[in-house]
């Protein structure tokens, strides 16, 4: 099975789950095509500009811990084979495979959209979630600063924000970040699954290096950035045996909570999962697999809201336990950090208001 560096699926085959016809080049003008051009060049990300009408989410599912997120961009670079926003992609007709990864959509407007939504009279105040679905600070942000476009709006108007992200560029808006954490209106979530940079390199192909990341976490908590540290996903028979040693260095790079999810195989993802498995794992993919389905009911994935975040069984269970265990020795905590509502100020006109 062909990998291309730098990539993490090895699949880019379209979804049928929308009935989009599948498209087979054909292998004979494929070799003809390499005979006159030579090899096939390494793919290139292509960023797509989308102009959506409205740029808060909303969801009700009773297992998140927020009700209205930004994503600014749609796909991610990052590449990570395990990414439960792939399957999103195929509501574009295209893969959910190397398309995620490649063909992205960036969103120009979500500043001034978000300045338009909070300014009306009915909108009510609660936490904004970024990098719910994909990574906010993934490498186009450095010359789009969509990301940091939306969190200078937030801080005019003191709205709280929790943010997720795997990227140290997360500390390029430290300045807007420090800021809003002396009045209590930010919270971020670095992921750091795994310390093995060869793991760290087919997992999460052009993410930042686990130390970055660690670093990141020491940076932001020395600026007074209240960190949460998450452990996700853990995959069994390829990262758990990290946990301990996670859980200790988040606790010692300055992070105050950590969390996990154990590895979720949603639509899509279960299939390019296999195959990123064989292809780089083959001697256990049986193994992992097998272990996967005795923490999801016997399915490649569990869709149920009451158990698809901690999983089942004797697995699962030890999992937990070893979690807790190493969380408890590294005195940290559980309860995410609550922000603030009661400072919000609406927009007002062209200016924010200041007072």
């Amino acid at each position: 099975m062909a990998v291309e560096k730098g990539r993490g699926a090895t699949l880019n085959g379209e979804s049928r789950r929308f009935h989009v016809p599948e498209r087979i080049a054909d292998g004979d003008w494929l070799d003809a095509l390499e005979e006159v051009d030579g090899p096939t060049a390494r793919r290139k990300t292509h960023v797509t500009v989308e102009q959506p009408r409205t740029i808060i989410s909303r969801n009700k599912s009773p297992d998140i811990a927020f009700s209205q997120s930004i994503n600014a961009y749609r796909g991610c670079e990052h590449g990570c084979i395990y990414c439960f926003a792939r399957p999103s992609h195929a509501y574009h007709d295209l893969s959910p495979g190397l398309d995620f990864e490649t063909r992205l959509f960036a969103k120009p407007n979500a500043a001034e959209l978000l300045k338009a939504e909070l300014s009306r009279k009915s909108y009510i105040v609660a936490p904004l979630a970024m990098g719910t679905n994909t990574d906010p600070y993934q490498p186009i942000e450095k010359d789009w600063r969509i990301t940091r476009q939306c969190l200078e709006i937030l801080r005019e108007c003191r709205h709280p924000v929790y943010i997720t992200t795997k990227s140290d560029r997360v500390l390029r808006d430290i300045d807007l970040l420090a800021d809003m954490a002396r009045t209590r209106l930010v919270s971020v979530m670095i992921s750091v699954t795994s310390l093995d940079p060869a793991i760290a390199r087919t997992l999460e192909p052009r993410a930042p290096h686990p130390l970055r990341r660690l670093d990141a976490i020491r940076k932001l908590s020395n600026a007074g950035v209240p960190v949460v540290a998450s452990l996700s996903p853990i995959i069994p028979a390829i990262t758990d045996h990290e946990i301990e040693a996670l859980v200790a260095r988040v606790a010692e790079a300055g992070a105050r909570e950590v969390s996990y999810i154990p590895v979720r195989l949603p639509h899509e993802v279960a299939p390019l999962f296999r195959a990123w498995l064989e292809a780089h794992y083959p001697d256990r993919a049986a193994k992992v697999m097998g272990i996967i389905h005795d923490m999801r009911g016997g399915r490649d994935n569990d869709p149920d809201f009451s158990s698809r975040m901690r999983g089942q069984g004797v697995w699962a269970d030890l999992i937990r336990a070893r979690f807790l265990k190493a969380r408890k020795r590294a005195g940290l905590g559980s309860e995410r950090l609550a922000l603030r509502t009661d400072l919000f100020r609406p927009p007002q006109g062209d200016q924010l208001c200041l007072f």
